[in-house]
């Protein structure tokens, strides 16, 4: 019986379990799912916990309500890959040999990579919201806050979900609104980026939503240390920002085994082709969402597109056909800004996020780069697609690969 591997039961891996287990006969293919989580995290959904729109109980369920019958799944940690010898390592030594891996083992946050950040005031006034326990210890902090100077900071990129903060700068202007501190609220959105967002109709656009809500930019930051006793980020040209509470996104990397595999750049990320997401080095190992290198946004929509692209390219090594499916580097996604609005922005490797409508030209019915309810209403139902759809791996009425149809330059 030939045998396929899939390192990581997150969003990727379970969109390819479902998939594969449909089409690959039991009889003839043996397939593996490994992770050493038994929760499936939706992971937009800690956004809105330190603003008590959601709790913890909305944003986790157990994997296993996730996956098909016929597919084996392993709760372990992963020691490493040897893709010379087509195994996995698993701890406590056990071997999983395969003739196909997928490796969708994701990113992770990781504090330590920046001098200071996980010290003395480490999830008591420095917060994460990019995990569950962050979030919630954000939650309890807000409660009691009376107002101050609040920074939100990206350490570096690339990083996961990259319209999130934004999202969390908008969010927490309504937040402290409604609860009527917003006067005593200094909000300080610091970025390593140029602007408030890497394409230019976008940056521009969400540009202007930060000042309309008089939410300070400071572009081109680019983190050095956080100083615990001055309570200030400090850059690598020595600029300053104070802070009262610091909501920050540390450095992102990908899963320690790909290091001890040998297999990834200097963050753990492994170089994959862009079009036909396959290891760049081992021919029958492909690489899903955010475990790779891909040139764009770590996103969970991209790793619905790319499962497409996986799945047909698979099945075509399979059979000893060409790799003949594209990713085009599609990305969508839903930007809460407040209030009850929010935007959407759709784009891909060559082409930035552009004003239209959205999926159906001239109807939408989501403003593409606008600010309305409709879009709010999209992100608050994707929660749904998210748990019932996609993750089982059905059909999503969006294609895999980026139209213009509905956009404008």
């Amino acid at each position: 019986m030939k045998k396929i591997v899939i390192l990581g039961a997150g969003t990727g891996g379970t969109i390819m379990a479902n998939k594969l287990r449909k089409v690959l006969e039991r009889n003839e293919w043996d397939i593996t799912i490994v992770d050493k989580d038994k929760t499936h995290y939706y992971q937009p959904g800690f956004l809105f916990i330190p603003f008590g729109i959601y709790d913890r109980n909305d944003v986790i369920k157990p994997k296993t309500d996730f996956l098909p019958p016929g597919v084996n799944l392993m709760y372990q940690s992963i020691d490493r890959i040897e893709p010379e010898e087509n195994r996995v390592l698993l701890e406590g030594g056990k071997v999983l040999n395969y003739d196909y891996l997928i490796v969708a083992t994701g990113t992770d946050i990781n504090p330590d990579e920046t001098p200071g950040l996980k010290d003395q005031l480490w999830r008591k006034e420095i917060f994460d919201f990019y995990t569950l326990d962050g979030a919630v210890a954000l939650r309890e902090f807000f409660r009691d806050w009376e107002g101050g100077k609040l920074v939100i900071n990206i350490a570096e990129q690339p990083f996961k979900c990259p319209v999130a903060p934004l999202e969390f700068s908008f969010l927490a202007d309504a937040y402290f609104t409604e609860i009527g501190i917003r006067d005593k609220v200094d909000i300080s959105f610091v970025t390593p980026l140029s602007g408030a967002f890497t394409k230019p109709k976008a940056s521009k656009m969400l540009g202007e939503l930060l000042e309309e809500k008089n939410i300070r930019v400071i572009p081109d930051f680019y983190l050095e240390s956080v100083d615990n006793d001055k309570k200030v980020i400090r850059s690598y040209d020595e600029q300053e920002v104070p802070f009262d509470v610091l909501t920050i996104v540390p450095t992102n990397m990908g899963d320690p085994m790909v290091e001890r595999s040998g297999m990834g750049d200097d963050l753990n990320f492994i170089p994959t082709d862009k079009f036909t997401l396959q290891s760049k080095k081992h021919e029958n190992i492909f690489v899903l969402g955010d475990a790779s290198d891909i040139p764009t946004s770590k996103a969970g929509s991209v790793v619905h597109f790319a499962s497409d692209v996986v799945y047909e390219n698979l099945l075509s090594a399979i059979e000893g056909r060409p790799l003949n499916a594209q990713f085009d580097g599609h990305s969508n996604c839903y930007i809460e800004t407040g209030y009850g609005k929010g935007s959407i922005i759709d784009f891909n490797y060559d082409t930035e996020p552009l004003p239209g409508t959205f999926p159906l030209p001239g109807i939408g019915p989501f403003g593409l780069l606008q600010n309305t309810k409709l879009n709010h209403y999209g992100k608050v139902l994707f929660r749904w697609i998210y748990w019932h759809i996609l993750l089982k791996g059905k059909e999503l009425p969006i294609e895999s690969e980026m139209t213009m149809a509905g956009k404008k330059y």
